[in-house]
Formats: C-alpha cells, sequence, structure tokens
C-alpha cells in the first residue's frame, strides 16, 4: 500500500508507545498514534488524556481530547483538579512511563518553548504557554513531535518553556530535576530523532524511505549527528489497514 509523510509519522509514533506501559496523550497526530498502537501492537498500553480521562480505547481517532469518542472503555473520568494532582504524583513516582509534548521551537538538547518568539517582555509572537508540559517534561520521559524546519530546530531557543536535557549530562541535576528523565525522540514529517547516552545532544536515528539525511540536516538550524542514521522501515500493510480505514475513516488527520 501507498503510504504519506503524515502516515508514516503516526505509524513512528505509534513505535514510540510499548504494551502495558502507560502515557500521556495530547492533541494531533499524538493521538492518531496513541489510538494505532492500541489498535495494533499495544492493546494494553494505558493512555492519560489531559482533560482528566483514564485508559481510553478509542476505535476511531477524536478530533481532541475533548471529543466523546475517547471515552471508549475508559476507566476513569476525573475532575480536572483531581486529575493534576494524579499526574504530578503518578510522574513523581514514576508510574508514567512518557508523555508526548509539541512546541513552536527546539534546540539540540530537546529544551523546547511554546511561550514566544522574541524577547519575552516584548516578543513578536505570544504562544498560548505550557499548559501541562512544563511538569510532564520536569517529571517524564518526553517523546516530541515537531514540523521539521530550520526556524523550528534552533541553536538556542528564545524561552524554555519545558526543559529537556537543558546543556548537556548534567543539566538536569544542576537545577534541581531528576536526572535520569527526558526527551527520548523527537519525531517529524522526516524522521526520528534521539538524544546521545553520553552527551544528551540530539542526533539523527532514523529518516524516512523517500528522504536523506542532508535533507534533514538542511532543515534543521544547528549541526546534527548523522553517522549513525538508518531509514526507517515503512509502515506495514497492516497497520496502514488499520490506520487508513479503523483510525481515521474520515482523513480528519492523516
Amino acid at each position: 500500500m501507498e503510504w504519506t509523510a503524515k502516515q508514516m509519522m503516526a505509524a513512528a509514533l505509534a513505535r514510540q508507545i510499548e504494551d502495558g506501559k502507560t502515557y500521556i496523550i495530547g492533541t494531533g497526530l499524538p493521538l492518531i498514534g496513541a489510538v494505532l498502537a492500541k489498535n495494533t501492537h499495544a492493546p494494553n498500553a494505558h493512555l492519560i488524556f489531559e482533560t482528566a480521562l483514564f485508559e481510553g480505547a478509542p476505535l476511531e481517532i477524536p478530533t481532541s481530547v475533548s471529543d466523546l469518542r475517547i471515552n471508549h472503555q475508559a476507566s476513569v473520568l476525573w475532575p480536572q483538579y483531581r486529575y493534576f494532582g494524579f499526574q504530578s504524583l503518578a510522574a513523581k513516582r514514576g508510574s508514567i512511563d512518557a508523555g508526548f509534548l509539541g512546541g513552536a521551537q527546539i534546540d539540540p538538547y530537546g529544551n523546547l518553548n511554546s511561550t514566544c518568539i522574541g524577547d519575552y517582555a516584548h516578543p513578536t509572537t505570544r504562544f498560548t504557554g505550557s499548559g501541562g508540559a512544563n511538569g510532564i517534561a520536569t517529571y517524564c520521559d518526553t517523546i516530541i513531535t515537531m514540523k521539521h524546519q530550520k526556524r523550528r530546530f534552533m541553536e538556542k531557543v528564545d524561552y524554555i518553556t519545558s526543559p529537556g536535557w537543558i546543556d548537556g549530562p548534567n543539566g538536569r541535576a544542576k537545577r534541581g530535576l531528576a536526572p535520569d528523565k527526558g526527551p527520548r525522540a523527537v519525531v517529524t514529517e522526516l524522521g526520528i530523532l534521539r538524544f546521545d547516552k553520553e552527551t544528551k545532544r540530539m542526533y539523527l536515528a532514523e529518516y524516512y524511505p523517500g528522504v536523506t539525511p542532508e535533507q534533514i540536516q538542511e532543515n534543521t538550524g544547528f549541526t546534527l549527528d548523522v553517522s549513525r542514521a538508518v531509514e526507517s522501515a515503512p509502515p506495514s500493510a497492516e497497520v496502514l489497514e488499520v490506520l487508513v480505514h479503523q483510525v481515521d475513516p474520515m482523513r480528519m488527520m492523516i
């Protein structure tokens, strides 16, 4: 079966989810990746949504985390204040495997900006800010989704809304953050980037079929190590069948 860049990205996001583990999911492609994972290789993954809903198993993609379709087979629907308390406590105890985040800018160490472009006091653009993203990035491993553009992948972000590895191996510990938690991967429409275990700097791990490492470097505003990059396996016919005909039959996102 033929596949598109968005479908490849959705499949790549789904692969970040392991069966039996717990993840915080947001709106957009992370939502479609999570639903795809639940309907393929990770039926026992536990999904938490910011609308205070736990373990939803939607049969097809909701338009957002407020869409009632997300309630399918959910075990808990709490008031918002109880959700924030649970998320904080569970994250501190290590009960949450990872959270999915996005942003307007990212740097080589996975620090995210979703607050403003330009000077904080006099920005050229003001965004909505953290929401729950800072708490997730503080206490959990993260999987980041970004559009791969040079103006988004920057040597230094204008503002750190959600911490990554800060400035290297000891960056989090020096600031009182959990040193063993941080960004795992950045999934874009071009490939998958990960973080070196020693330096904590981003490197290219996978490039999608039809994309080259050189193309990814051209769309990145800092130097990438591409020496370890391999071509991603395309989504199988079985995964595409579920994605196209069950998860998102109306093609709202893919």
